[in-house]
């Protein structure tokens, strides 16, 4: 079956590389009976492809059930699974048969496998390797032949280091894994998305699809959305029902929408690099390391403005600076500071009160050190290097969480480390 057919067969909008690579590992793993991981964001379709594995297998006509491990209490989640006998806990009134005996011969999903407490763990494992299993309070082996497909948005390596999840079901698991783009890696399927989405709510109330100018359109991929897919329907919904006028703009977008700014990303005459994530990632890190640059010019304004306060000096003109000829800035501030200093302090070693700050000392008394100007570093890569090697040391060499703090994939990253030649 092609990925055309299967797009179309399940819903799939999209022609995004990254897409299509994860679309052809479902269909490629489909016709065996091997473990798969899916991995990805919150909101990117995961079940989906769990959907895709079992339709195009051959237990394609037996049973097939999602279940959420983060939505299943602790306690109760092992009688959930594998089933109990009566009496086996306070409340267990009858037996009960678990999904793995109830889906036999069919697909289980299992979301947000990272959450799965670890005895349930090392049942699950038994069940993989032997499809052996045993009841809650019961001691008779059971046996199933259930195809396991488990789904997590959270670094499972990451869990495994903590103590939290077990190696060895990792490793049965991620048998065949399948990274599923979150929708900022696929800025040329958003405009697709939104006019489906649009287009349902219309057909559904009956009315006029919404559109977008090309600057909002524009705004709509620059968005980095975090909540991907989901966040995407809400937000066409939203707008479908407040907008007045069907033909967006940008005014109204943000007027609707006001937090679509808050993650919005620069570019470049709204030019992007479609065949991959490389443009949009380091423009980002660029971004933050803006920002950080804007923080630190502040905290050194304050820094000067104490400075003056305390030692009773005065800030030259601002108006004045302007219409200088032939100074820096800097330097007709230190003339100024020079003078204010001089006016306060009558010879060349004065004692100073000990009440007083002292900021500056002069060798002789025709002025102070001299200072040397330091050339800024104004390359980009030097920029990024530099925003990267302080998110490692941040978070102690921590990859995915480097890379979560900078806004990008670990991939990306692991890319750049490589590129840059960033020690571990």
């Amino acid at each position: 079956m092609n990925l055309q057919s299967v797009k179309q067969r399940f819903g799939i909008i999209g022609r995004s590389p990254l897409l299509e690579r994860a679309l052809n590992t479902a269909v490629r793993v489909a016709s065996t009976d091997l473990s798969v991981l899916i991995q990805g964001e919150s909101g990117v379709g995961k079940e989906v492809f769990s959907r895709i594995i079992h339709e195009l297998s051959i237990r394609k006509h037996n049973n097939f059930i999602a279940i959420n491990c983060g939505a299943i209490p602790p306690g109760t989640i092992n009688s959930e699974l594998f089933g109990h006998e009566k009496g086996s806990f306070t409340g267990a009134v009858n037996e009960r048969k678990g999904y793995f005996e109830t889906v036999n011969g069919g697909t289980i999903f299992l979301d947000e496998i990272g959450e799965m407490p670890l005895d349930t763990q090392s049942y699950l494992l038994r069940i993989l390797e032997s499809g052996e299993f045993l009841r809650v309070g019961s001691s008779k082996v059971l046996n199933t032949d259930v195809r396991v497909v488990a789904a997590t948005n959270v670094n499972l390596e990451d869990k495994i280091h903590a103590g939290k999840f077990r190696e060895d079901l990792y490793y049965r698991l991620n048998t065949v894994p399948i990274r599923v783009p979150a929708l900022h890696e696929r800025r040329e399927d958003i405009y697709m998305l939104f006019r489906k989405f649009s287009g349902d709510f219309a057909e559904k109330y009956r009315s006029d699809s919404i559109t977008l100018t090309p600057d909002a359109k524009l705004m709509i991929e620059n968005y980095r959305w975090p909540g991907n897919i989901r966040e995407l329907k809400n937000m066409v919904e939203q707008l479908s029902v407040l907008a007045e006028i069907k033909e967006i703009d940008v005014e109204t977008l943000v007027d609707l929408v006001p937090h679509i700014k808050s993650r919005l990303l620069p570019s470049k005459g709204g030019e992007f690099n479609p065949s991959g994530e490389s443009g949009y990632q380091e423009r980002e890190i660029l971004f933050k390391f803006l920002l950080e640059m804007k923080s630190d010019l502040s905290d050194v304004k304050s820094l000067i403005y104490e400075l003056v306060r305390a030692n009773d000096l005065t800030l030259p003109d601002i108006s004045a600076l302007k219409n200088m000829q032939g100074y820096s800035s800097d330097a007709v501030f230190r003339k100024v500071f020079d003078r204010n200093v001089n006016e306060v302090h009558d010879e060349d070693y004065p004692t100073y009160d000990n009440n007083r700050p002292i900021i500056l000392s002069g060798k002789s008394g025709s002025g102070y050190n001299e200072t040397e100007d330091v050339e800024e570093i104004l390359s980009i890569e030097e920029m990024e290097k530099d925003m990267i090697k302080k998110a490692l040391k941040k978070f102690n060499n921590r990859r995915k969480d480097a890379a979560d703090e900078l806004g990008i994939s670990e991939r990306t990253l692991y890319r750049k480390i490589k590129e840059y030649n960033i020690p571990d």
